[in-house]
């Protein structure tokens, strides 16, 4: 056979030139051809045959060895259908139209797409992270961003000897992001290199008795929020309602009434033009005003901006198991104002969070057993969401591995795993040493300890690759394996740091010391929701399960997309179970568990968060904690008929697990959650409404506040 003098280059629809690759065109056909045929081998012969003769045409089309990449898919059409193979001519045809419907939505947005990542990716993307002018228009693409952001970080490796050059090093961290193997958290991808510079996700103020601390506190709050970060309180030091001020002899108003200044300004302000920021507030069980403070959300529209949490002790969890009296303290002078049954205020604190998701429970005591740096004092807060406890002015950055990139022929990809973290751990360690920090004592105490909280994203995408399904006991085996390599990784990370750069300040002062274990951060890893970063990566939140299977997403503002779970979709193609009214029908439930016609081995897999009994919940958080010295995002949610009983029990369950922190969420406790499972509007109307859910939601908590 004569050489063919096939095209070299190719010229995009955006004008850029790049390589002429043939085997692009082959990978189409197959998957046009898998579609119809339902055979792989069939469609790989039929894909090989037509590409060759794509091939001998283009090469009678191209001139000066550069064609167009509409020349190229003309002329696979025209090749399928005159080869008789209509039927993937025609899939061909709706695989081109459907990408470019996207491309005309991504051209709205007026971002340029050089990743080939989702619609609702590059909307979150446009809205939150690349870089504009000042007239608002995008001047970045995603792998720019990914670019700038490996630049910045890349810096800190100026001030420790490497063995690797800086372009390796400013590679390997690129190629982490653009392959959405690790994203690190939002003001990371949002502020490096540029001028805010601060680049951590999790603060933690400090509030005393006093009117100058309050609205210091208040202050230092506005700098952090606007910047990105969210913030973490504590209220139990301020005296309670209605106690006297001794410079007035006055009554005080009570920290609930001081935490709605707080709400107020994050109202206010503005995250960069991004988003409002995010609060923890946290209220000892022992505080009088502790009932005020349960109730404090119940009422709509209190407190929108604020997590709310009750830290629990161990002395009252044990009153209430035993349904005897608990005294209430005064903090201004550690007075017993008077004693309640214990189970009284945890009764209220179930009911207060059926009802509105809130308060949450913080387990302070097993917290502070695991304070890595007890010296230092206790650890009396945390970051909004949970996960990181942390000490007062304390920061810490966060990233997260995506679990669906390391899975390799059905299995976990060890070897994969291993080497993300590796580099994963030196970067969020190279983010301390370039971030530029918002307040003095925060710069401090961040660069004396060195957290990290180094966590994972796509758990659910996980375990369906490999086949198992999230309500099993092969899930909580994984989840335990899974997290024990990752710590064991972390750990031997930081501590080659440690003999590259040295062990964090306060060594001598952390549990490290006495088992001499060297390490560089004083935590290294943290499971955090992954809210956004989720959706850029295009995989599951945090450790949740998916939410839904299919269902339809906000995504422009009058633009409704509907999505398909990539793997379902996959799944019911190759069961030949694909078609518009099984798809209908599971857009309206989400789960296909009660849709008849599925099989069995797929229903097993593809389980949903409502599909899910709140003990596998739980169970799936505890594995996960055991073996993260920081603490879990996990959101245990229930159905809308689940009770006040059970979310007792889950409260104590999750004790008993020695979980530090737990959040429970109702379907239905709020008006405004962002996800809303369809149902018959009314009989008059009997068209049943599709779930939808709002742009920023990848799963867990359906609250804007939460996510």
């Amino acid at each position: 056979m004569r050489n063919l003098f096939i095209p070299t280059k190719v010229k995009k629809r955006d004008g850029t030139i790049v390589p002429f690759d043939k085997f692009k065109i082959e990978l189409a056909i197959n998957k046009a051809s898998v579609e119809i045929l339902k055979d792989k081998d069939k469609a790989n012969i039929v894909a090989k045959r037509v590409t060759s003769i794509v091939l001998r045409k283009l090469a009678n089309l191209s001139k000066d060895r550069l064609i167009s990449i509409e020349q190229i898919q003309d002329t696979v059409e025209n090749s399928l259908m005159e080869e008789g193979y209509n039927k993937i001519a025609k899939q061909y045809i709706l695989y081109r139209e459907k990408r470019s419907q996207i491309r005309l939505v991504k051209s709205i947005l007026g971002v340029k797409d050089d990743l080939k990542l989702s619609i609702n990716s590059m909307e979150v993307l446009k809205r939150r992270y690349l870089l504009k002018d000042f007239n608002r228009n995008v001047i970045e693409t995603p792998s720019e961003l990914f670019r700038r952001v490996a630049s910045h970080i890349v810096k800190a490796e100026k001030n420790f000897p490497s063995p690797l050059s800086l372009d390796e090093i400013e590679e390997k961290f690129y190629h982490l992001m653009r392959n959405l193997e690790f994203l690190p958290n939002s003001p990371t991808l949002m502020n490096a290199g540029t001028e805010v510079g601060q680049l951590s996700a999790c603060f933690v103020i400090p509030i005393e008795d006093s009117l100058d601390s309050i609205f210091q506190a208040l202050y230092y709050t506005a700098k952090i929020h606007q910047t990105g970060g969210g913030t973490g309180f504590n209220f139990s030091k301020l005296r309670p309602k209605n106690d006297i001020v001794l410079s007035t002899k006055g009554e005080a108003s009570g920290p609930i009434s001081f935490m709605s200044i707080f709400d107020r300004a994050t109202e206010i302000i503005v995250q960069g033009g991004k988003r409002r920021g995010a609060n923890m507030g946290i209220l000892t069980c022992d505080h009088p005003d502790i009932f005020e403070f349960v109730e404090a959300k119940n009422e709509k529209g209190k407190f929108v901006n604020f997590n709310l949490s009750v830290a629990v002790t161990d002395k009252f969890m044990d009153a209430v198991k035993k349904n005897t009296y608990f005294d209430l303290i005064n903090p201004r002078n550690k007075k017993k104002v008077k004693s309640i049954k214990a189970k009284l205020l945890f009764d209220l604190i179930a009911n207060s969070a059926w009802r509105s998701g809130d308060p949450g429970l913080i387990f302070i005591d097993e917290i502070n057993r695991k304070n890595p740096t007890p010296q230092l004092g206790r650890i009396e807060a945390t970051n909004p969401c949970g996960e990181l406890p942390l000490l007062p002015f304390e920061s810490c950055n966060l990233g997260s591995i995506n679990l669906s990139k390391m899975v390799k022929n059905n299995k976990v990809n060890w070897d994969k795993l291993r080497d993300t973290v590796v580099w994963a751990v030196r970067f969020l360690d190279n983010v301390i040493e370039v971030n530029k920090f918002p307040l003095p004592q925060v710069k401090d105490i961040t660069l004396a300890n060195r957290k990290i909280g180094l966590g994972v994203m796509g758990f659910a995408d996980m375990l369906i690759q490999l086949g198992i399904s999230y309500n099993s006991f092969k899930a909580l085996d994984l989840a335990e394996e899974l997290m024990k390599f990752i710590h064991k990784e972390s750990l031997r990370a930081s501590s080659k740091l440690a003999d590259e750069r040295g062990v964090f300040p306060n060594f001598k002062k952390s549990i490290y010391a006495k088992k001499n274990i060297r390490l560089r951060n004083a935590t290294v890893n943290t499971i955090a929701p992954t809210g956004t970063l989720s959706i850029i990566a295009g995989c599951s939140s945090g450790i949740e399960p998916i939410f839904a299977l299919a269902f339809v997403r906000n995504v422009l503002t009058g633009t409704k997309l509907f999505e398909i779970n990539p793997y379902f979709e996959r799944f019911i193609k190759e069961n030949n179970l694909y078609n518009k009214k099984i798809l209908g029908e599971i857009a309206r439930r989400g789960s296909i568990q009660n849709i008849k016609g599925i099989p069995e081995n797929i229903k097993r897999v593809f389980v949903t968060a409502f599909d899910i009994p709140p003990r596998q919940h739980i169970l799936i958080q505890s594995k996960f904690q055991k073996w993260t010295d920081n603490a879990v995002s996990k959101t245990i949610n229930l159905p809308y008929d689940a009770t006040v009983e059970d979310v007792r029990k889950i409260y104590f369950m999750a004790y008993r697990l020695k979980c530090k922190g737990i959040t429970i969420y109702r379907y239905g406790s709020k008006e405004e959650q962002v996800l809303s499972i369809g149902s018959y509007r009314d009989k008059d109307y009997p068209e049943p409404e599709f779930i939808t859910i709002e742009a920023d939601y990848s799963g867990g908590c359906p609250f804007n506040r939460c996510i």
